[in-house]
């Protein structure tokens, strides 16, 4: 009886990481982790090796919506990936190396960061100033898509884009280390050093935390972490919860959706950090 609850526990925490995810961009690590090891008393890696497993159900879920929408901007998508790629591989290798008090620090201090940035950012839709670099021209990286909370096309333009590599390196080398997808540091460098709206960076995000992850994932799977009776009821409820979470995210307003994660992602932050201390 024990074994079904928990197995129903689980797949309830998937679905609503799986929504917030997609919703977000984040992936739904922010919700697994924390849920696995604080709730569940799971070992870190387990945990974060069922998170990279379960991004790539979100991103899977979300991103059929995304595409048909034409939120998701896949020549952005293809130029950071090669970046967030390289990085998800160097931090997968330095996993099993990495002490879990300061993952615990670690994984606390990313999500007081990314808690920052929405709060900086709560009010904005989009940055009408920016002017495309030399590769964003030569690529053709602006785009444009309907917006169904504002009622009108948004267009938009992309700078900075060799920053913005450089970021998606290490933040994926943050992903394979933790599991969380990288969407932390990926919808906030898209939105804020690249100009990007926020809706088409958290769309953008959700395309690419699954090759990201899936990069990751190789190893952890090689190495065993990967637990069947963890990771199955995880997939299942993201999945779910990514393709709820898409068409959620298509009609609410970019500042509602700042303002949506903020409490817990602070909340959060607290209790990661706090127990990585005391264990020092």
């Amino acid at each position: 009886m024990y074994v079904v609850i928990t197995f129903i526990t689980i797949f309830a925490i998937g679905i609503a990481a799986g929504v917030v995810g997609a919703i977000l961009g984040l992936g739904g690590g922010i919700i697994i982790v924390p849920a696995l090891t604080l709730g569940f008393g799971m070992p870190m890696r387990t945990a974060v090796a069922a998170s990279t497993v379960c991004i790539i159900a979100t991103s899977t879920g979300a991103a059929v919506a995304f595409l048909r929408d034409r939120l998701t901007n896949t020549r952005v998508a293809i130029w950071l990936e090669m970046g967030t790629s390289l990085g998800a591989l160097t931090g997968a290798l330095v996993a099993a190396l990495v002490n879990q008090r300061v993952l615990f620090i670690l994984f606390g201090l990313l999500l007081a960061y990314s808690a920052y940035n929405m709060f900086r950012t709560r009010k904005e839709h989009t940055r009408p100033d920016v002017v495309p670099d030399a590769i964003s021209s030569k690529l053709r990286l602006g785009g444009s898509y309907y917006d169904k909370a504002l009622g009108r096309r948004v267009e938009y333009q992309v700078t900075r884009t060799l920053p913005g590599l450089i970021i998606m390196y290490f933040s994926g080398a943050a992903a394979g280390l933790l599991g969380i997808g990288a969407g932390i540091f990926k919808v906030p460098a898209m939105d804020q050093v690249m100009g990007m709206p926020f809706k088409a960076s958290s769309a953008t995000s959700n395309f690419m935390i699954g090759v990201t992850a899936a990069s990751g994932a190789v190893v952890y799977f090689a190495r065993g972490d990967v637990k069947p009776l963890v990771a199955g009821p995880v997939v299942l409820g993201v999945l779910l919860g990514a393709i709820l979470g898409a068409r959620l995210m298509m009609r609410m307003p970019a500042s509602k959706i700042r303002l949506f994660f903020m409490p817990i992602l602070a909340y959060t932050a607290i209790e990661m950090i706090y127990k990585g201390v005391k264990w020092w």
